[in-house]
């Protein structure tokens, strides 16, 4: 931990912290400087009563496994240890602009008359956990606040001030969250996933077995020698029987994105914290695209999801707020891995929300997190369906799969014969 909290606390002056009220809501922003210039009270200390304390705790650990394990268990482990008058707010802090800058915590206010027990928690976690705290406090005039950063033997080697004045800031031009989604929620190369489940051997003991199923490297990328049509959209959209149906009317093989084999540890993996979530499905995709070279040389290949769903779902979760938020088209977060098979063709069905919240009713099935999500939260899913229609080498086309099942699958059939010449 300490190379890494060393390197953090040499930039902690030019940082800035982000604390978000709920996932709809834009961000409060502020920064800190050794001076005060007369700015303003940052919007989110406005309204703290004169006997509330407020604290950050951010994670810092050089591991990033340990880092993502941690953070992944620690508003679970505030709640338990801290009074119940305490309150929680997904806090993060970062350079403006640096890849990989974002750390990450909670901002905990107290709003308990005496905070002795929240003190003495915090001094423990500060001990004995990779850990970085912060005290807020308020001036005696009630309009200057600073932010102190709790006693840290790195901060005292680099020489730097223990506290600083908070004061307003700007709006970053991107949502924080982007700065890390780069090989973390988003893997763009099979040897990044890879690392990362080899990493986990020791606490996953299921990650040696599916190492195991993927080998040492992915084959080498080649254009199939038939078609390969991949069929994304959200659940109930029809992707089911319209791919059976591709299948029967083309002669093609069917495969499923993720694929079979991976179902044994796919709740296990449900249960870890995003980057290790995502580097297992990661792999998954790499597993899918060796089925289909080999299917792929003596038929045409249909696939139920690949890439697309697992970066446009991975996007939207670790981007909070409205569909602005994510990452501008164009960026090189949308840019198809460079060692992934390709697809021939990828069409993407849509379909009106309460459409697709009728036909899931009708199914009577379980539903996912992530569907359940979609279900609740309007937000999220328009984020979905914008990150698909953003992604490209290959881009989605969009059917509109409102229409009969026979209807759609005579409109996937033109595309194909136009794009694929079968």
């Amino acid at each position: 931990m300490a190379k890494r909290s060393m390197s953090l606390l040499r930039q902690w002056s030019s940082r800035v912290f982000s604390v978000e009220l709920d996932a709809r809501s834009a961000p409060f922003y502020f920064a800190i400087q050794e001076s005060h210039r007369g700015e303003e009270v940052p919007r989110l200390f406005r309204n703290v009563q004169k006997y509330e304390r407020c604290y950050s705790v951010f994670v810092c650990s050089g591991d990033r496994i340990q880092r993502a394990k941690f953070y992944w268990e620690l508003k679970d482990k505030l709640q338990r240890a801290l009074p119940p008058q305490c309150d929680f707010l997904p806090m993060s802090s970062f350079l403006p602009n640096v890849k990989h800058s974002l750390m990450k915590g909670y901002f905990v206010k107290d709003t308990s008359e005496c905070s002795s027990s929240t003190e003495r928690v915090l001094s423990d976690f500060i001990q004995n956990d990779p850990v970085l705290v912060c005290s807020y406090l308020r001036g005696e005039d009630g309009r200057l606040w600073t932010q102190r950063l709790r006693s840290h033997a790195e901060s005292r080697e680099v020489g730097m001030s223990q506290e600083h004045y908070v004061v307003p800031s700007e709006a970053p031009d991107y949502h924080p969250s982007t700065l890390n989604l780069i090989n973390s929620d988003v893997f763009y190369s099979f040897e990044e996933a890879y690392k990362v489940l080899e990493k986990c051997g020791d606490i996953i003991p299921e990650s040696t077995a599916v190492l195991g199923l993927v080998g040492q490297r992915p084959q080498a990328r080649h254009k199939p020698d038939c078609p390969v049509i991949v069929i994304e959209g959200l659940d109930a959209t029809g992707k089911t029987t319209l791919t059976e149906s591709l299948r029967d009317a083309l002669g093609a093989t069917l495969l499923r994105s993720p694929p079979q084999c991976l179902s044994p540890w796919r709740a296990r993996f449900d249960q870890e914290p995003p980057l290790i979530r995502r580097a297992f499905y990661a792999l998954g995709n790499y597993i899918t695209a060796e089925q289909i070279g080999q299917e792929a040389m003596q038929t045409p290949v249909i696939v139920d999801r690949f890439w697309h769903s697992t970066a446009a779902y991975a996007i939207a979760t670790a981007v909070n707020g409205p569909v602005c938020n994510l990452p501008s088209e164009g960026s090189e977060v949308y840019c198809w891995p460079g060692d992934l098979l390709q697809p021939s063709l990828v069409v993407l069905l849509t379909l009106d929300p309460e459409e697709r919240r009728r036909r899931l009713r009708a199914r009577g099935q379980d539903k996912t997190e992530e569907e359940q999500e979609l279900d609740h939260n309007q937000i999220f899913r328009l984020r979905v369906e914008e990150a698909y229609q953003r992604i490209s080498g290959p881009a989605c086309v969009t059917v509109d799969a409102s229409p009969s099942a026979d209807q759609v699958l005579q409109q996937v059939l033109l595309l194909i014969r136009g794009k694929c010449h079968l």
